[in-house]
C-alpha cells in the first residue's frame, strides 16, 4: 500500500494515498466538507497526478478548515498549484 502523509497543515502522519487526512483531522473537517471532498474523489487520482477541479477546490477547503479549527495558517500550495494547472497557469506535476 502506498502512501503520503495528512494534508493537515504541520501533520506528518502517514495515510493511505485515498486518504486525504489522518482519522483526527478528517474528524475535524465539518461534514458538508466531507461530503464534498468524498463526492469528488477519484481512484487513481494521486497516481496520476491528475485530480478534477472540484476535488481540489473541496480538498482545499477541508485544509482550510482544519487550520482554521487548529488556530493556524493553512498549507494550500499543493491544491493552488493543481488549481493553477487546470486554469493553464502551470504545466507541470507538482
Amino acid at each position: 500500500m502506498r502512501s503520503h502523509t495528512c494534508h493537515a497543515t504541520g501533520c506528518r502522519q502517514p495515510v493511505p494515498r485515498e486518504r486525504l487526512f489522518c482519522s483526527e483531522h478528517w474528524d475535524a473537517v465539518p461534514l458538508d466538507l466531507r461530503r464534498r471532498v468524498w463526492a469528488a474523489y477519484r481512484p487513481g487520482q494521486c497516481d496520476d497526478w491528475n485530480p478534477s477541479r472540484a476535488y481540489c477546490e473541496a480538498a482545499k477547503a477541508a485544509v482550510e478548515a482544519v487550520a482554521a479549527a487548529e488556530g493556524r495558517p493553512p498549507d494550500t500550495r499543493l491544491y493552488d498549484l493543481f488549481l493553477a494547472r487546470a486554469d493553464g497557469r502551470a504545466a507541470a506535476r507538482p
